[in-house]
């Protein structure tokens, strides 16, 4: 999952391959590991000094993880290896405290929660920049007619900052559907081997809160091992944004062809043969993205009836699915904010290409009503550059 690949396209952002990277899901898994150290420390199932080495040792500058890697193909994860390598650090008098009473899932899940909320927040932010972008198009654009097309046929006229405000508000949705699920749908996942919480007696709901406040994720009502909605849930949400950003890439694309000439992109790709051609890549890549996402969320809806009280192999794939969905989410939203920043577009020729009989002032029924409608929606959710949840 190389954010540089040779053959298709960088398909995301600088800041959201670092959040997703190898590196960030083993600082996560450590973090997890340290916050169970200091839950168990702090309710006197292991002691306070234990709890201190271990805390100390999940530094992820003392883990090497190719080596990790190739262990982790003898168990299916990475957590196994890693925790050898953790009880290795504290050495043995402490060993046995690492990673007590958990299981290689809980690890792994509470993980997957926390990469994904720094993702969330890259994706949430990027969100607000293209929705505001859609507004300011919209209002600059309120009045200025161009033909309605359904079926890819001229239809009745509306205006350009009808279709940018229709953007807008597919925008604001997907956000808003991300924006409540990483406040309420985060959580650790602590349930042992088999989600019993054995290793804890009465005490595993206090273990399990007391992770949540240290990692600032919200404590499940029981273990979420064998139910993978919200993972589901994350991806599906994804996908959404990711297909809101693409209807906008795919909308420019139509309008930017010779034969249409409505819009011009701002920073047009090259041909290799061609030099005449301003080819619209930011669109073509947001479309490309969005692809991909789709594809990730629509294998893990199919795999989340997974087997018993741990999948073999739907699990395995969640991982790097999250990864990559986040990966390609971020792509489609900043290429298609790269597609509208600067965006020529060409009135005249919008409104040259309406068919009216009369040759008159084309009616755009209630567009402008519209317009105003969708960006009080837009005032509402926006507030310094933040959309609430």
């Amino acid at each position: 999952m190389s954010s540089d690949l040779l053959f298709g396209p960088s398909l995301t952002t600088p800041e959201m391959a670092e959040a997703v990277s190898d590196r960030a899901w083993l600082k996560a898994m450590l973090r997890f590991e340290a916050a169970l150290a200091q839950a168990e420390s702090s309710l006197g199932i292991i002691s306070e000094s234990n709890a201190a080495e271990i805390v100390a040792a999940c530094n992820p500058d003392l883990f090497d993880l190719a080596l990790i890697g190739r262990q982790a193909v003898a168990s299916a994860n990475p957590l196994v290896p890693l925790v050898d390598e953790l009880r290795r650090a504290v050495g043995p008098e402490v060993a046995h405290d690492v990673h007590r009473g958990a299981t290689s899932q809980d690890a792994i899940d509470t993980a997957m929660m926390l990469v994904a909320r720094d993702g969330l927040d890259l994706i949430l932010a990027g969100l607000s920049a293209l929705a505001t972008r859609c507004a300011e198009l919209a209002r600059h654009h309120r009045s200025d007619p161009m033909a309605g097309r359904t079926l890819l046929q001229r239809a009745l006229p509306i205006t350009f900052g009808l279709k940018c405000a229709n953007w807008m508000i597919g925008v604001l949705e997907a956000r808003r559907s991300l924006a409540v699920f990483h406040k309420n749908r985060l959580a650790v996942q602590l349930g042992g081997p088999v989600g019993t919480l054995e290793a804890f007696g009465d005490r595993g709901f206090e273990v399990t809160s007391l992770i949540a406040q240290e990692l600032g994720l919200a404590a499940p009502e029981i273990p979420w091992q064998t139910t993978r909605n919200r993972v589901a849930e994350l991806l599906t949400g994804l996908a959404i944004a990711a297909g809101a950003a693409a209807k906008i890439a795919v909308d420019l694309l139509l309008l930017s062809q010779d034969e249409v000439a409505e819009v011009a992109v701002a920073n047009p790709g090259r041909s290799s043969s061609m030099p005449h051609k301003r080819n619209f890549v930011q669109a073509v890549e947001a479309r490309v993205a969005f692809a991909g996402a789709a594809a990730h969320a629509g294998m893990l809806i199919g795999l989340s009836p997974g087997e018993h009280e741990r999948a073999a192999g739907s699990w395995q794939a969640e991982w790097p699915a999250v990864s990559e969905t986040l990966r390609l989410t971020a792509g489609a939203v900043d290429r298609t904010v790269q597609a509208l920043t600067g965006l020529q577009v060409n009135t005249d020729q919008m409104r040259s290409n309406i068919s009216t009989a009369s040759g008159g002032v084309p009616d755009v029924g209630a567009s402008e009503a519209i317009i105003d409608r969708a960006l009080a929606i837009y005032a509402r959710e926006i507030s310094d550059g933040r959309t609430t949840a």
